[in-house]
């Protein structure tokens, strides 16, 4: 088993208005944004300085007939794409997207655990690492949070498959138990149980921002909307959960300026 087995590895939002969002984003977190020349479709890169970190592309018209909304999704980096969608279809996940492939990108499928949260496969052309961005690196992803509708259950479906450890656990008093998780010995993220059943089980990223202060004036400025915080979180740093103008959800993490 290769080295980032189990490791988030991009981040990709599908949305109604990809120039709105592309300026929105571009505004806020600070990224660059450029055409990804795919022959077919219409694909942004968002870059962190030079280093692609996300993709943007338009919800296809059919996904918005069958209910799907704005929403972003994460990447899971696999050995084997197609191995791996059956793995999960017979823990009592779904598949989305069947496995296909991406000229000049790898193979990749859409699947979605047991309890309905929905992620991505994928096996990189290039087998290799980047090397990681430094902790809190503006413009990167800096977290991973799953809203689960049983933590326990849905910590047991990816440890089994990916190999994730548990980290610390917080108590977060009514809100339950925060499980911290780690991949590759270091923690990427923490699941909770959703204290809202009408929510269904989702993953929410958080996008790294020099200062958490000015990245909420700038969402709220930029026609978004702030639904939680900004908040302080163990280690000093400072969290926001919003909705961009589109509807998709996202958080920030930054220190507190």
């Amino acid at each position: 088993m290769s080295t980032f087995h189990g490791q988030f590895c991009w981040c990709e939002l599908m949305t109604t208005d990809t120039a709105a969002a592309t300026e929105f984003y571009r505004r806020v977190i600070g990224w660059g944004a450029t055409d990804a020349g795919v022959p077919d479709r219409h694909y942004t890169i968002l870059s962190a300085g030079e280093t692609g970190v996300a993709g943007l592309m338009e919800l296809p018209p059919a996904a918005r007939n069958a209910g799907a909304r704005p929403g972003w999704i994460g990447y899971l980096a696999v050995d084997d794409v197609d191995v791996m969608a059956a793995r999960i279809k017979s823990a009592g996940g779904n598949i989305h997207h069947a496995a296909e492939n991406i000229p000049g990108v790898g193979r990749f499928a859409v699947v979605s655990d047991p309890q309905g949260a929905i992620f991505s496969l994928i096996k990189p052309l290039d087998a290799g690492q980047a090397p990681p961005a430094a902790v809190a690196t503006p413009g990167h992803v800096g977290w991973h949070e799953l809203h689960a509708a049983d933590r326990e259950a849905a910590f047991a479906f990816y440890a089994d498959l990916f190999g994730w450890t548990k980290a610390e656990a917080i108590d977060m008093g009514p809100m339950g138990i925060y499980q911290l998780f780690a991949t590759g010995g270091v923690p990427v993220g923490g699941m909770m149980t959703r204290h809202d059943p009408a929510v269904p089980p989702h993953w929410l990223y958080y996008f790294n921002v020099d200062g958490i202060d000015a990245a909420v004036v700038r969402a709220t400025d930029a026609g978004g909307q702030v639904l939680n915080g900004p908040l302080e979180v163990p280690g000093g740093m400072w969290v926001a959960q919003c909705r961009d103008p589109q509807g998709a959800m996202f958080a920030m993490v930054g220190a507190a300026r």
